[in-house]
C-alpha cells in the first residue's frame, strides 16, 4: 500500500491517479476526507492528525511500502510584506508536515521490510526566486531533512529522495500569470512548464526496485 499526501488536488491527485492506474493500492491524505476515493482527512501540519491517520492505516493490516509526500502550500510574497501567520503556515505545512509524515510512516516501511519515501521540494530553492523566500526556506528545509533522514533509515532498507519540480500544469497554476511562469521557466535548463505525468513518471521510477541504490538525492524536473 502506498500513502500519498495532498491527494485531493494538483500534483498529489495526479500521482494518486497514476499509481492507481498502475494497479497499486493507494490511500490518500488530504485536509478533507473523501471515502469514495479512499482519502483520509489529515492536516499534515497537525502532529496529532498525522498520528490518527497512521492509526487508521495500521488498522487495515496491509504492508505500507511507500510514502509520496505531495502536500504543500506556496506563498508568493516579498518577505517585508508577508504576514507572520502566512510564514508560519507555509513552514508548518511544508517542512513540519513533511517531517511528521516521514517520522510516522517510516516505521511502517521498516516493518514491511523496506520501502521508498518521495518528498517534494521546488526548483525555486536552487534558483532563489524573488518573492518566494518563505516558500523557498520551507522547501530548503525539506531537502536538508530528506538528505539527513535518508542516512538514518538506510540500514533498514528505506530510501528517501526529493523531487524539486519547476512549474507543473495543474489547477494550482491558475492564480499565476503567464509572465510569472515564464520568469521561472526561462531560468530552467528545459524552458517550459511541465505536465503532471512527467512528475508521475519520476515518482514511479523512485518507487521501483530499480532505484534501490538511489537515496538522499534531490532531482530537479526542468533542470536547475
Amino acid at each position: 500500500m502506498i500513502v500519498v499526501s495532498g491527494a485531493s488536488r494538483g500534483l498529489g491527485a495526479a500521482i494518486r491517479a497514476g499509481l492507481i492506474a498502475d494497479g497499486e493500492e493507494v490511500v490518500g491524505l488530504a485536509r478533507s476526507a473523501d471515502p469514495a476515493a479512499d482519502i483520509l482527512a489529515c492536516d499534515v501540519s497537525d502532529h496529532g492528525a498525522v498520528k490518527a491517520a497512521m492509526r487508521a492505516i495500521k488498522a487495515r493490516k496491509r504492508p505500507v511500502t511507500a510514502l509520496v509526500n505531495a502536500a504543500g502550500i506556496a506563498s508568493m510574497n516579498l518577505v517585508l510584506t508577508t504576514p507572520e501567520a502566512v510564514m508560519r503556515r507555509v513552514v508548518e505545512t511544508n517542512l513540519l508536515g513533511t517531517m511528521f509524515l516521514n517520522q510516522q510512516v517510516a516505521p511502517l516501511l521498516i516493518r514491511a521490510g523496506g520501502g521508498s519515501i518521495v518528498n517534494f521540494s521546488t526548483i525555486a530553492v536552487t534558483l532563489g526566486l524573488r518573492g518566494e523566500a518563505a516558500y523557498v526556506a520551507s522547501k530548503a528545509g525539506v531537502e536538508g531533512f530528506s538528505r539527513a533522514f535518508a542516512r538514518e533509515v538506510a540500514d533498514f532498507g528505506v530510501r528517501v529522495n526529493c523531487i524539486a519540480p519547476g512549474p507543473i500544469r495543474t489547477d494550482l497554476l491558475k492564480g499565476i500569470t503567464d509572465a510569472q511562469i515564464a520568469a521561472i521557466t526561462e531560468q530552467q535548463v528545459i524552458r517550459r512548464a511541465h505536465e503532471p505525468e512527467e512528475v508521475v513518471d519520476l515518482v514511479r521510477t523512485l518507487l521501483a526496485p530499480g532505484s534501490r541504490a538511489i537515496t538522499g538525492q534531490v532531482i530537479h524536473v526542468g533542470g536547475a
